[in-house]
Parts: C-alpha cells; sequence; structure tokens
C-alpha cells in the first residue's frame, strides 16, 4: 500500500516551532531562578545516609557535653541563606517571611537546639561546607581564625547576622578583618591568620569530608546516637520537624 506523504514544507511549523522552543527556555530560565540552593523544608525526614560524617575530633567547633546522649553535625556555609534563616540571627529576613507564609508555624530550630546544648542532652557541632563561592571559604577561614582567639561562635553569629548576598562584598577580606576589630579581637593576630590561609586547606578538607558523608546542600545535619546516624536535617526544616527528631534520638 502506497501513502501519499505531502513533501510540501508548512509554512506556518517552522516558525511555531521557533516560538514554542523560545517560551520553553524562558519558562526553564525562570523557574530555574526561583529554585533554591538547598530544599528549604523537607518534613519528612527524606534522605537519610547510611555514610556517617567524620567522628567528632579535637579540630571540630564543638558546644555542649561531649558526654551527651544525642550528637548533631551540621554542616554549613556562611553564605548560604537557609543556613542563615536557620539560626534565627535576622528575625526580619525576607525569606524568613517567605517560609512563613507557606508554613505559618516555621520557626527556626537553632535556638531550641541550644537549649538540648545547655541541658547537656545533646552536643553541637558546627562543619564548614563552603560551597557557593570565594567568600564562603574566606568567611569560614575567618570564623576559624577568630577560633585561634576563642571567638569562633561571636564571630560565626556575627557573620550570619550581616549576611546579605553572595560574593558581593559582604564578606570581602576588609569586612571580615572589620568584624573581627568589631568583636574586640587581637586584628594584628587575625589579619596574618587571614592573609596566610592559614585554615584553606581545613576548609576544603571539611568540605570534602561532607561530600564523602553524603552531603550535597546546606544546611545539612546528621543527628547521631552511639556514634551512629539515626536521622539527618535536610534543608531549612521547621522546628516542630527537628524537635521530632531529636526527641526520638534522645529516647
Amino acid at each position: 500500500m502506497e501513502i501519499d506523504i505531502d513533501t510540501k514544507p508548512n509554512k506556518l511549523s517552522l516558525p511555531m516551532a521557533i516560538i514554542v522552543a523560545g517560551l520553553l527556555i524562558a519558562g526553564a530560565i525562570y523557574f530555574s531562578s526561583l529554585a533554591p540552593k538547598s530544599a528549604p523544608i523537607n518534613n519528612n525526614g527524606i534522605g537519610v545516609t547510611t555514610s556517617a560524617p567524620a567522628p567528632v575530633g579535637k579540630e571540630d567547633r564543638t558546644l555542649g557535653n561531649p558526654n551527651a546522649k544525642v550528637t548533631l553535625i551540621m554542616y554549613e556555609d556562611f553564605q548560604c541563606p537557609f543556613c542563615e534563616v536557620i539560626s534565627g540571627l535576622q528575625p526580619n529576613s525576607s525569606l524568613l517571611q517567605s517560609l512563613k507564609q507557606r508554613d505559618s508555624s516555621w520557626t527556626p530550630f537553632m535556638p531550641e537546639v541550644m537549649n538540648y546544648v545547655k541541658n547537656g542532652t545533646v552536643q553541637f557541632i558546627y562543619r564548614d561546607w563552603a560551597f557557593l563561592g570565594p567568600e564562603s571559604i574566606k568567611s569560614a577561614e575567618a570564623a576559624r581564625c577568630a577560633g585561634d582567639q576563642d571567638k569562633f561562635w561571636e564571630y560565626h553569629d556575627y557573620l550570619y547576622a550581616h549576611q546579605n548576598g553572595e560574593n558581593q562584598g559582604t564578606f570581602s577580606d576588609p569586612n571580615l578583618k572589620s568584624f573581627a576589630k568589631n568583636l574586640g579581637l587581637n586584628t594584628t593576630t587575625f589579619n596574618q591568620c587571614l592573609d596566610g590561609s592559614k585554615y584553606a586547606q581545613a576548609v576544603a578538607d571539611s568540605k570534602d569530608e561532607g561530600l564523602k558523608a553524603g552531603v550535597q546542600g546546606t544546611p545539612k545535619g546528621f543527628i547521631l546516637r552511639d556514634g551512629k546516624v539515626v536521622s539527618t536535617i535536610d534543608g531549612a526544616e521547621p522546628l516542630s520537624s527537628v524537635k521530632q527528631k531529636i526527641d526520638t534520638a534522645l529516647k
């Protein structure tokens, strides 16, 4: 059976194809611009990995009882907006308001984590996972330099409280040095540490260790009991979700 195929080009087909392709590309660009660099909310604890992060060591920045029943290891980036929002250090941030619009009960979980730390039931460990650019790396190095003067946590909070965009100069070297001065650090010692890239390798190693544990974005938390991962925190989860996971781990 012969099939008569019309080989004459359709005058409308090529222009229409171009228009459709253009709309698809424009839509892809628009929606990709809305996508966060890390999942903002995950209420179901999906993503628990079988790989455990590196054991807590003397180089870790820790808070709380080292013999606590539960250990929470958080991998974060000082430029990550979701890391800032879980800290609660910028209560009027646009991201916080956006999360509350999506879920009116959404509350930053780190203030409550600090209550567990204070009562001795949870040990908290902060680890760098600097992936958003050069200012992420330098701010991580700067916080470690502040740690040489026992001011890591003060500097940690100062960075999150002053976060404002990514790689736009907020965490430039001059500003990082100014932060140290504002916190009363010995600026000569701090500046030498930062300018000499004393902790560049340590920051890089922390990211590599995170990758081995399955970290793909920030904030990423591992809740451990007896050295074993029992749950994870994936993105800017609400306080209710994180509290349930910690309470379950404490039972």
